[in-house]
């Protein structure tokens, strides 16, 4: 039979009207999250499992996430994966809404470990652990002889990296380097340890930074350029072959530890859909999609331990380094001591 061209538009058109009325009738879970943070293979599992759709949104900051939530955008969503400072802010805020636990049957899944480092909801109420991590020190094996240099933060005092060593343009990380080799605490509300902490970054480590830089360091190790940087590890072994990997990238958080965030699954206040978000959470932590999630970015399994042995790709570094990591805690009104005394600093270098 022949068909014509108006036939093919109206039948486009009663199966897009079929297909619309098809997915109104099913649950739509929101979830604003980071930008390539969730799997779509675990999003597409867990639509067929529960006969819903999920829509993600994402966003590349938590003080974004935050700005769209309380300017209007609350009761767009269902669910943020806010980090650690920012889920207590939404808690004290009353922002978020109390987890299922009945669904949450995964909840011994959780290493721990994790919930030891957790002041603000150690119960997993509000919250439940997505991921922990940690910046941690890169260096190019490639530039320098092996052994030469100390495996601690005050690697950037060597001389031997002047010119060449690069640290985050981010004043909690680099302040928390600085407090942790210090032997404090990353978190620390004395002015005067916060200032002998500036002080360290500006007279032994300053000298040899080449640039503050939190975006293109990974490109800059990759090329030689840098032959020492401090940043996340995905941000470096993504820019190298990973055929290189052994011969070029010594990475490593020193035994003094370090900042460190965790993103959590939250559930909104004004969430239309808090049963499915419930159901969404424990999905997540059933140990053979975790390990989806961590082979996706080559992450070390530390929150769910069980999903270690469905991974089929090796991590870029053992989970265990970050076992000495602290958490960056919310610091309320003394956050603008840190950030007066880094701007101070930023603006000692232009």
């Amino acid at each position: 039979m022949k068909i014509t061209s108006k036939l093919v538009l109206a039948a486009t058109a009663i199966i897009a009207a079929l297909g619309l009325v098809s997915c109104e009738k099913k649950q739509v879970l929101k979830l604003y999250s980071w930008t390539y943070y969730t799997p779509t293979d675990v999003v597409a599992d867990f639509e067929k499992e529960f006969d819903c759709k999920v829509i993600v949104t994402e966003y590349d900051s938590n003080e974004t996430m935050y700005n769209k939530i309380v300017n209007g955008g609350a009761k767009s969503f269902d669910m943020v994966v806010p980090s650690q400072d920012y889920v207590s802010i939404m808690i004290a805020k009353k922002m978020l809404q109390p987890i299922d636990q009945s669904k949450f049957t995964n909840r011994a899944k959780i290493n721990p470990k994790v919930l030891e480092k957790i002041s603000y909801d150690p119960e997993m109420i509000y919250a439940v652990p997505y991921y922990f991590g940690a910046a941690g020190i890169s260096v190019n094996k490639k530039k320098v002889p092996a052994g030469s240099y100390e495996r601690s933060w005050n690697i950037f005092a060597d001389s031997q990296f002047k010119g060449h060593a690069s640290m985050m343009d981010d004043y909690r990380e680099v302040m928390g380097d600085a407090l942790s080799y210090k032997g404090l605490s990353v978190c620390t509300k004395e002015t005067e340890e916060v200032d002998s902490a500036i002080e360290l970054i500006k007279t032994k480590w300053l000298p040899n930074i080449v640039k503050f830089d939190a975006e293109g360091f990974g490109k800059d190790f990759a090329r030689g350029d840098l032959w020492l940087c401090q940043g996340y590890a995905e941000c470096v072994f993504g820019e190298v072959p990973e055929e290189e990997w052994e011969d070029t990238i010594d990475f490593f958080i020193p035994e003094d530890g370090g900042p460190s965030y965790l993103d959590s699954m939250c559930i909104l206040k004004d969430s239309k859909n808090a049963a499915l978000a419930s159901e969404f959470i424990n999905f997540i932590h059933r140990p053979e999609n975790y390990a989806k999630f961590l082979d996706f970015f080559r992450f070390p399994c530390y929150v769910n331990l069980e999903a270690q042995q469905y991974m089929k790709t090796t991590p870029m570094y053992p989970a265990t380094i970050m076992d000495k990591c602290e958490l960056k805690d919310d610091l309320g009104h003394f956050i603008d001591y840190y950030y007066s005394k880094w701007e101070s600093l930023r603006i000692s270098t232009n």
